[in-house]
C-alpha cells in the first residue's frame, strides 16, 4: 500500500450555489444538492470563509489500485475502524486517497503500515 502522510491540515467544506472560490485550490470535489462539497487546505478554507465540516489529514496509498478492484478499500478501513479512526476515501484514477481526523494521523498511519506488513508477509 505504501501509504504517505501530505504535510499539513485539510477541510472538508461545501460550497454554496453563490459561492466561489478559486478551482486550483480544491483538492477533491463532488457536487452534491447542497452544494459543493471540497477538500482544500485549512488554509485556504479559513481564507475563503469555509465552514469547516471536518479537519484532517490527507494519506495517499501509492500503489496503483484499480478503480474496479474489490477488497482494498475494505481492508484498510475495516482496519482503520477497528482501531476507531473513521476515514474518508477518494479513489483517484491511480491512487486511493484517506482523509482521516487530524489527531489521529500518526495512529492511522501506524495501522496502515502494521496492515501493509500483514499482507506482504501472507505473499
Amino acid at each position: 500500500m505504501k501509504p504517505s502522510l501530505s504535510p499539513g491540515a485539510f477541510a472538508f467544506a461545501s460550497i454554496k450555489p453563490a459561492q466561489t472560490i478559486d478551482p486550483t485550490i480544491i483538492v477533491a470535489s463532488i457536487r452534491e444538492t447542497e452544494g459543493l462539497s471540497v477538500v482544500v487546505t485549512e488554509e485556504d478554507a479559513i481564507k475563503n470563509n469555509l465552514e469547516i465540516l471536518f479537519l484532517c489529514a490527507w494519506i495517499t496509498l501509492n500503489v496503483n489500485s484499480d478503480l474496479h478492484a474489490v477488497g482494498l478499500t475494505a481492508a484498510f478501513s475495516a482496519a482503520l475502524g477497528q482501531s476507531g479512526i473513521s476515514c474518508n476515501v477518494v479513489a483517484g484514477a491511480y491512487h486511493d486517497h484517506i482523509f482521516v481526523p487530524i489527531k489521529l494521523a500518526g495512529q492511522a498511519m501506524d495501522v496502515l503500515y502494521q496492515l501493509q506488513a500483514c499482507s506482504n508477509s501472507s505473499l
